[in-house]
């Protein structure tokens, strides 16, 4: 028998369970979308019950056994991905201590923590006071320190989603380093916890013993123990590989292991990432993260709220295509995305910048759109955000490409997003490079199970699980006139508009915090 891996995916609304062949076929699945992805007790909070995901993963996990019966004894390992930046407090019972703060959390700390004298020096020498002191108030253990010390006192383990999964399965306080993507005391290039010693570790002073032990991508974290056996029909002893965050596995997923090949994710928060050799910072002081590809490291641009801004749309603006596309049984982002066409290539002049949330390389930051005149629509609106995001990660494909001095050959899509063939084609148009889909849009499944597969003897090495598992199924070539009409509008007014845009976002920023 071939054998077949078990992966899991926790996504920010939904959770799969996926059975996959060593071809890169999805043999079978079970998903559960969240009807409530997060509570907010106050404004701004994001926070969930810290054993919600597990007991989402026990019943998918049934699910797909059920229906699944003839291939589950095939079933050689388990692996799973999940969100990044999603703490959770563990007590030493292995029990959740509080609930989970999720990555879009946005509280922040009252108190100005004490920041040594000598660090506070070489921040300043680097520019990087006010970012310093940013990150500090928006780290979530710094939050839980200062308000509800109880809690941190009885935290054994403060660990990321990632990390308390693990434990779940296997009883084992373990995570990948290919997984530490957070607000945490992290050494990115060498794959270790800081020290005290450590310029950074004042930013996020969690003490050792609260940190949970490192493994690296394609190590055997633990076995599925009889508890977790019995929750969620999963074979007792099956081993559980390390394999990394939900964009990492996706950008091996899509065969994106060498720099010159982008990969690009349409999802709620959409990100460009490449796979390098060497240690190159995206932006200048911020690393780059682990690669699920051992030995390898990511650099990526994020956009906070990327497709998480077509839902905004669609409550916001779309009600009459909502209704219309529950009458021809299609979901309304089929009939907004068919209707793309209806639009010509910038909008008739109306630019959107999506920077809805602000983050630490920019804090003040806004979204923006520019150029409305009386014959814009509603569809101007919707295209206008749709080449908003593109335009802003044409500006990260260009930073990151200045860093690595490379030339970006072909861009790899997944997330959401990506299963639009006519935003496929308006990415392709707008980069000028061809753009591809592979055989599922599931591409950290995908990824994470080649770990798995190889981490198993089932390949000697990852190139040639991606040779096997990864196939493309759809190319989109430029139109490189289109092209030309994009390039200008993003070198003549989108690079433009938050440098002129700026002082009036500091401006409502204040007026907020008064």
């Amino acid at each position: 028998m071939k054998p077949i891996v078990l992966t899991f995916d926790i996504g920010t609304q939904s959770l799969r369970a996926v059975l996959v062949s060593d071809s890169g076929e999805i043999l079978a699945k079970a998903q559960r979308r969240f009807e409530k992805p997060y509570v907010s007790p106050h404004p701004g909070w994001a926070e969930q019950d810290g054993e919600f995901y597990w007991h989402n993963i026990c019943d998918v996990s049934n699910e797909l056994r059920e229906k699944s019966a003839e291939l589950w004894d095939m079933v050689q390992a388990v692996s799973i991905t999940t969100i990044r930046d999603t703490d959770i407090c563990v007590g030493i019972d292995g029990k959740p201590v509080r609930p989970a703060i999720l990555w879009l959390d946005k509280r922040e700390c009252d108190k100005e923590i004490h920041i040594p004298a000598r660090n506070a020096m070489l921040f300043k020498a680097a520019g990087m006071s006010s970012a310093v002191s940013l990150m500090r108030k928006i780290s979530h253990c710094n939050w839980i320190m200062e308000n509800e010390p109880e809690n941190w006192k009885r935290t054994y383990k403060y660990m990321l989603l990632s990390g308390y999964m693990n434990c779940c399965f296997t009883g084992e306080m373990k995570d990948c380093t290919a997984n530490i993507v957070g607000h945490l005391p992290y050494d990115n290039k060498n794959g270790k916890w800081l020290t005290p010693k450590d310029l950074t570790w004042c930013l996020f002073p969690i003490p050792a013993e609260k940190l949970c032990e490192l493994c690296e991508p394609g190590d055997v974290i633990g076995h599925i123990t009889g508890k977790a056996s019995l929750e969620t029909g999963i074979k007792e002893g099956l081993p559980l590989i390390a394999t990394g965050s939900d964009k990492g596995c996706e950008t091996i997923g899509l065969s994106c292991t060498t720099p010159e090949k982008a990969a690009i994710s349409f999802g709620t928060t959409a990100t460009v990432q490449y796979t390098t050799e060497k240690y190159i910072e995206p932006q200048k002081y911020f690393p780059p993260y682990i690669s699920a590809y051992k030995g390898r490291y990511n650099p990526e641009i994020e956009i906070y709220r990327g497709y998480w801004l077509i839902s905004w749309f669609k409550k916001e603006f779309a009600e009459k295509e909502v209704a219309e596309a529950e009458k021809l049984g299609i979901s309304p982002e089929t009939l907004l995305n068919q209707r793309l066409k209806e639009i010509p290539p910038g909008c008739e002049g109306l630019v959107f910048q999506p920077y809805f949330t602000p983050g630490v390389a920019m804090p003040n930051a806004r979204g923006s759109m520019i150029g409305f005149s009386d014959q814009h629509t509603r569809l101007h609106l919707y295209r206008a955000i749709i080449e908003g995001i593109n335009f802003a990660l044409m500006d990260g494909v260009k930073m990151l490409e200045k860093r690595m001095g490379t030339v970006t050959e072909g861009i790899y899509l997944a997330g959401g997003g990506s299963q639009s063939g006519e935003i496929c084609q308006i990415t392709a148009n707008m980069f000028g490079v061809p753009v591809y889909r592979i055989q599922t849009h599931e591409a950290a499944v995908i990824g994470s199970s080649m770990i798995a597969f190889t981490a198993i003897g089932r390949f000697d090495d990852l190139p040639e699980a991606i040779d096997a598992m990864v196939h493309i199924r759809d190319t989109y070539t430029p139109d490189m006139e289109i092209h030309k009409i994009y390039d200008k509008i993003y070198s003549d007014i989108f690079t433009k508009i938050f440098g002129k845009l700026e002082p009036l976002y500091n401006i409502s920023k204040e007026m907020e915090e008064k």
